[in-house]
């Protein structure tokens, strides 16, 4: 199948085709015809299988081929929700480069950034606008967004702007838009606050699933090497300098963490990047393109912060602590084995991390290796058969309705982050203590994680 037969436009195929794209994903292939039809879309498809595409080129060919208002400002056609400003500026660039010849505004907003260059672009007028959540709500409490011309509404990655406690805020959001609109939504995941959002604020979608959910590309090698906590360093050092010709993306769960491990991973004479959400935008974007372009060889992240990273041949993934929740091992490893390449999943475990293993394990539904290496041997094992302590419910399923269990406080409770230092910045002047009514302060919440990330 070629992009020509999907009913694309000639601008679109001859800008494809400068950047070398000629034959559709799975995703794309199944998606854009039913986009070009009019249909509403559930799309389910791991990352890196090409999502941006798959709903930005129906988009921009609707949007160049209906007319735009006569006179005053453009207002939005189009609004596309994503749950982190580093994840904006991708689906922005990416609607941009597709849309070289044709004259449609891109523009986007987020938290971590001025409101006044913002409110700007939008009195210059949008057809399609990229933001966060949070940022958006603060648009438009001050007027300087109008949601009112919205043709089509996308939510792209909705499972993390979901889990990143972002449900109220989009309601806000949806409740803004023209109910007489095409609305699209994009998950690696369908939990059931997915369902009942698509089946609360979608017309008939069309479902497409290109994916087994929760699952990860068949050319990733998962490896795990059982390690105690406190020589996680040194190993990951080891494993840096014998690898020393290899690109690689590691996490870590906190931002004081990322950083620490960064500036040891320098004194080691391996230099190394860090992202979090205390970096400023402009400083986290340094280090993403270094990243991108290969000028930087080791980059350290918290989950939050590398969303919306897009490396097409990132070799290796290390978690160098695991993940609390196993969905997030999906989101993370997705970096590498992209679009048919082979990758590579490294995982370092402690012997307190066993019933995190066995989740990620679980949701995979098959085993990954744990391979001792000389000299860091732990000092007792890592026990797999849900016998060790902290073993957790039998089986390791989720309660009946896919909700995840309750988790002790710290472990992202209510849509808390994990990493709650991706968030670190609040808005000024906004109070965070007090309790407020339920729907209430879930909002606010939502805003000021969208404004930290």
């Amino acid at each position: 199948m070629s992009f020509e037969s999907l009913g694309l436009s000639p601008a679109l195929l001859r800008a494809l085709a400068d950047n070398s794209y000629t034959t559709p994903t799975p995703i794309q292939a199944e998606a854009i015809p039913l986009v070009l039809a009019g249909h509403d879309v559930l799309g389910g498809a791991q990352t890196g299988t090409g999502k941006t595409a798959a709903f930005g080129l129906p988009l921009l060919q609707r949007l160049a081929e209906s007319s735009k208002p006569a006179t005053g400002p453009r207002k939005p056609r189009a609004l596309i929700l994503v749950p982190t400003r580093e994840l904006a500026v991708q689906v922005a660039d990416s609607l941009r480069s597709y849309s070289k010849y044709q004259r449609l505004n891109v523009t986007t907003i987020f938290g971590g950034a001025g409101m006044g260059p913002q409110v700007d672009n939008l009195r210059r007028g949008v057809d399609i606008l990229v933001a966060t959540p949070g940022r958006l709500i603060d648009h438009m409490q001050q007027g300087s967004a109008k949601l009112d011309g919205v043709e089509v509404l996308i939510l792209d990655e909705a499972d993390r702007m979901l889990d990143m406690g972002f449900l109220p805020a989009i309601k806000r959001i949806l409740a803004r838009v023209p109910a007489d609109r095409q609305t699209l939504l994009f998950s690696a995941t369908f939990e059931a606050q997915i369902k009942q959002l698509a089946l609360e604020f979608m017309r008939d979608p069309r479902q497409v699933q290109v994916a087994t959910q929760n699952t990860i590309a068949a050319t990733i090698q998962h490896r795990a090497h059982p390690v105690d906590g406190s020589r996680k360093r040194d190993l990951l050092i080891d494993i840096l300098t014998a690898r020393h010709t290899e690109q690689v993306l590691i996490f870590g769960k906190t931002k004081h963490g990322c950083n620490r491990l960064a500036e040891q991973l320098e004194a080691a004479g391996l230099p190394a990047l860090a992202i979090h959400g205390n970096k400023s935008q402009a400083a986290r974007q340094k280090a993403l393109n270094a990243f991108k372009s290969g000028k930087a060889r080791i980059l350290v992240a918290t989950d939050v912060a590398a969303r919306g990273l897009d490396i097409p041949n990132l070799p290796l993934v290390i978690n160098h602590d695991l993940p609390m929740v196993a969905e997030d091992y999906v989101h993370r490893i997705g970096r590498t084995g992209r679009n048919g390449a082979q990758g590579e999943a490294l995982s370092l475990v402690s012997p307190d991390e066993a019933p995190l293993l066995r989740q990620i394990q679980r949701l995979l539904k098959s085993d990954i290796a744990l391979e001792a290496v000389d000299g860091f041997e732990p000092s007792r094992p890592i026990r797999l058969d849900g016998n060790a302590p902290g073993a957790g419910r039998p089986g390791g399923q989720r309660p009946a309705g896919g909700q995840r269990p309750p988790r002790k406080p710290g472990n992202r409770a209510h849509g808390r982050p994990a990493d709650r230092g991706a968030h670190a910045h609040a808005h000024t002047g906004q109070k965070q203590g007090g309790q407020r009514g339920q729907g209430q302060g879930q909002g606010r919440t939502g805003e000021r994680r969208d404004r930290r990330a």
